[in-house]
């Protein structure tokens, strides 16, 4: 018997959760690359990972107040998108995607490595530089709260409202800069950047400033996370978080303020409800879906939300809040 009830419950907490504004963000900074500007990056991860990192070494091993570690974490991923973007934006479009996604690799295996245990903490991460943060919650850490059915302990419900807060924040930013001549202007070169430089724009730069901004939404992303969960483990921060991210921007839709974010919201109610769905389907003595062994449900379901994806790029390739307009681009 499925439990509808639950389900609901479990997806719209998914809609909400700690992963949906992750992802959002990270989606945000993509569509400040992609949907506005036709940079390829596929190592949006990595960015997120030296925000998330960089705020946690900065506090515990530099004895930094938490306001100072999430600087530390936003400069850094300032600092990430000059060194990737100074030696390939002069380049085809493909060169910046092969570059990111190795770059966000080899960070990984960096801070996994033996050597930098007693640096990042190697394979078993850190924990323990988000004490403030929870002083500063309003609610009752160990209380939980009930919501129309759906029940938030103290400490994520903080975590959740910092975070939309962020996520509010970021939209209203974009917003504003996608409407003044900077973001024309990047729109412009995302359509024909030759006919932008023969009107004597400096392409270079304004490609170099949508790197820097959309790297430091993912690096902002890696710091809410990394006080949302409390901890942090470098193999969280793999290449397929960063197509999750392309996902969540494809769906919503590319070039639009807000399709990062309810695209984001979207994929993650749908993997929750098909992932509590097949595992109810498949639990028990008499299941009603026999064929599936509930141990393959956690793979499954990303086949089933990668099919409807396929078909959804097949049928509505802009997403469905985006315009046929905005995917077509120049990606030289």
């Amino acid at each position: 018997m499925i439990d509808i009830a639950s389900l609901l419950a479990n997806g719209i907490a998914a809609l909400v959760g700690p992963s949906a504004i992750f992802f959002a963000l990270l989606a945000i900074g993509l569509n400040i690359h992609f949907g506005y500007g036709g940079l390829l990056n596929f190592g949006q991860i990595g960015f997120a990972l030296v925000g998330g990192y960089g705020m946690g070494i900065a506090v515990l091993n530099f004895g930094l107040p938490l306001w100072a570690g999430v600087l530390v974490g936003i400069v850094a991923g300032m600092v990430l998108a000059l060194l990737l973007g100074i030696p390939t934006l002069r380049l085809r479009a493909d060169y910046l995607a092969i570059v990111t996604i190795a770059a966000a690799e080899i960070l990984r295996l960096i801070t996994r490595s033996t050597s930098m245990t007693d640096f990042s903490g190697g394979t078993q991460g850190l924990t323990g530089y988000g004490g403030s943060f929870r002083q500063l919650s309003p609610f009752d850490n160990g209380h939980f709260y009930d919501f129309f059915g759906v029940r938030f302990l103290g400490q994520d419900l903080w975590a959740i409202c910092v975070g939309w807060t962020v996520v509010g924040l970021s939209l209203t930013l974009v917003f504003l800069l996608v409407r003044s001549p900077w973001g024309r202007v990047l729109k412009a070169i995302r359509e024909d950047e030759d006919a932008v430089r023969a009107l004597g724009k400096n392409v270079f730069v304004y490609k170099m400033q949508a790197l820097v901004l959309g790297g430091v939404f993912g690096a902002v992303g890696g710091i809410v996370f990394a006080l949302t969960t409390q901890s942090l483990t470098p193999d969280f921060y793999s290449p397929p978080q960063t197509f999750f991210a392309y996902a969540a921007l494809i769906i919503g839709g590319a070039g639009r303020v807000f399709g990062p974010v309810i695209g984001s919201m979207i994929f993650w109610f749908v993997l929750s409800i098909t992932d509590n769905f097949l595992r109810q389907a498949t639990a028990g003595s008499n299941p009603l879906i026999s064929f599936i062994d509930n141990q393959d449900v956690g793979a499954i379901r990303f086949v089933l939300v990668g099919v409807a994806l396929a078909v959804l790029m097949a049928f509505r390739p802009q997403g469905i809040f985006g315009k046929r307009s905005e995917v077509l681009l120049d990606a030289r």
